[in-house]
């Protein structure tokens, strides 16, 4: 779930800006000298975010080579899933975080109508502009006012594989999603199951979802449905429900059938491809796969941990699903100002390579060099995702209010998963879904 759309090159001034922290271009003191000019002592920035073990980690190195730039202090708090109502108490408490890394479109949304943001200052928006494409800009944006920084994406239209499952079967990555089911028939046959499937997680069932939609129905199709302008009833939502029950329903396919999936979790299912004793040879879900499958399960990524694009449906164009987390800066945190500098660093691709480095991270920052990636296959999914550009679409379900898109046990997350449960009437869950998102768009 994780974890969502862009404005004109600016050239010259701000590059100097981004590089040296001058300000070659006029106006105001510089946030931070490239040379660790320590402009910000004493300061402390208080940042909020969902993130914990290796990614905290990741983050406090990005957070550390701020403080080295700038002189000022960071402390990062972790929220927890349930951004909205840790930030909400904590402002409510007189107790706010300068910055907090939002996973959500509909979250920064429910923020900014909140007037709890500040919108992000003229230098935040020339670097936004000279490094990120018009589609993070608008996503960061609400009413045509930016707010937030996507600092970090994900890549949702990666399928990862054990390439060697795979040559034992004798098939090879597919170029369309109806020879992706039908290699997978070929992989049960040997023995193996086709997908492993996080039904758990209703998250990843929504994901699911939202590649065969934008595939199969279109980009404004895709647009449309994320903003409830058309329904849930709308044909073309029924047929992708089709089109995802031919492999739901398929127990070849699936390993555990509908029941075992409903009982994986995400960590589970990259398991049950990477892990000890394999029960399947393929795995959806985003470029974090290589994360788990590395980390948890020491897989060599390239090697024995591969992935291909989420591949076309029908006459539909490959999707390129992402999603991320921005930057937003809160009027009531008592060093907003800092926050604020911390936002400009993290718009730079210096910052960005800090974390590519460090791994488990792809930047939507087209500025930052791919050699920063510490192996080849994120360098490509980080590049597959650059140059997506403006054909890019943000999570669908992390664009929508959270009582439909993102509550567990609720909503879009449990309709799917009785969906996977029993996909044998696509058009009644069509409307289950159009009754729960009138709900909570209000309309």
């Amino acid at each position: 779930m994780m974890m969502r759309r862009r404005t004109t090159l600016l050239a010259g001034c701000t590059a100097l800006v981004l590089a040296l922290g001058a300000t070659a271009c006029g106006g105001g003191e510089p946030v931070a000298a490239g040379g660790g000019d320590k402009s910000l002592d004493g300061q402390t920035v208080t940042v909020a975010g969902v993130w914990s073990g290796s990614e905290q980690k990741n983050f406090q190195k990005v957070l550390d080579a701020f403080t080295e730039k700038t002189g000022a202090k960071t402390q990062f708090v972790s929220t927890g899933d349930n951004v909205s109502t840790v930030v909400g108490s904590k402002i409510e408490g007189g107790n706010a975080p300068d910055v907090v890394m939002v996973p959500q479109v509909g979250v920064l949304k429910q923020f900014a109508g909140q007037g709890w943001l500040k919108p992000l200052d003229k230098k935040v928006q020339s670097a936004v502009g000279a490094n990120f494409a018009e589609v993070w800009q608008n996503y960061g944006s609400v009413d045509g006012t930016l707010y937030g920084l996507y600092f970090k994406a994900a890549h949702k239209s990666t399928v990862w594989y054990s390439p060697e499952a795979l040559e034992q079967a004798g098939v090879a990555e597919p170029r369309t999603y109806d020879e992706m089911l039908k290699n997978g028939r070929t992989i049960s046959d040997s023995g193996l199951a086709a997908f492993s499937v996080a039904g758990q997680d209703g998250w990843t069932l929504t994901d699911w979802f939202e590649n065969v939609y934008l595939s199969q129905a279109g980009p404004e199709k895709y647009d449309a449905l994320a903003a409830h302008e058309i329904k849930w009833t709308d044909p073309t939502v029924v047929d992708a429900l089709t089109t995802l029950g031919k492999l739901f329903k398929d127990k070849q396919l699936i390993a555990g059938g509908q029941k075992g999936a409903l009982n994986t979790d995400f960590p589970g299912s990259v398991e049950k491809v990477f892990g000890p004793e394999a029960e399947a040879a393929m795995v959806y879900e985003g470029d974090f796969v290589a994360g788990v499958a590395k980390d948890q399960f020491g897989r060599t990524i390239g090697t024995d941990a591969e992935f291909f694009p989420f591949p076309p449906v029908g006459g539909g164009e490959a999707p390129v699903v992402s999603g991320g987390d921005a930057a937003v800066v809160l009027k009531d945190g008592k060093n907003s100002e800092a926050g604020m500098a911390l936002v400009e660093y993290l718009a730079s691709p210096e910052a960005a390579a800090v974390w590519a480095e460090a791994g488990g991270f792809l930047s939507p920052n087209k500025k930052l060099d791919l050699s920063s990636y510490g192996d080849d296959v994120t360098r490509a999914t980080a590049e597959s995702l650059v140059k997506a550009g403006d054909s890019v679409r943000f999570d669908m379900s992390d664009q929508a209010p959270a009582a439909f898109g993102g509550t567990k046990g609720a909503g879009e997350w449990k309709i799917l998963q009785d969906f996977l449960r029993d996909p044998s009437d696509p058009a009644k869950t069509a409307a289950e879904l159009e009754k729960a998102a009138a709900k909570a768009y209000g309309n």
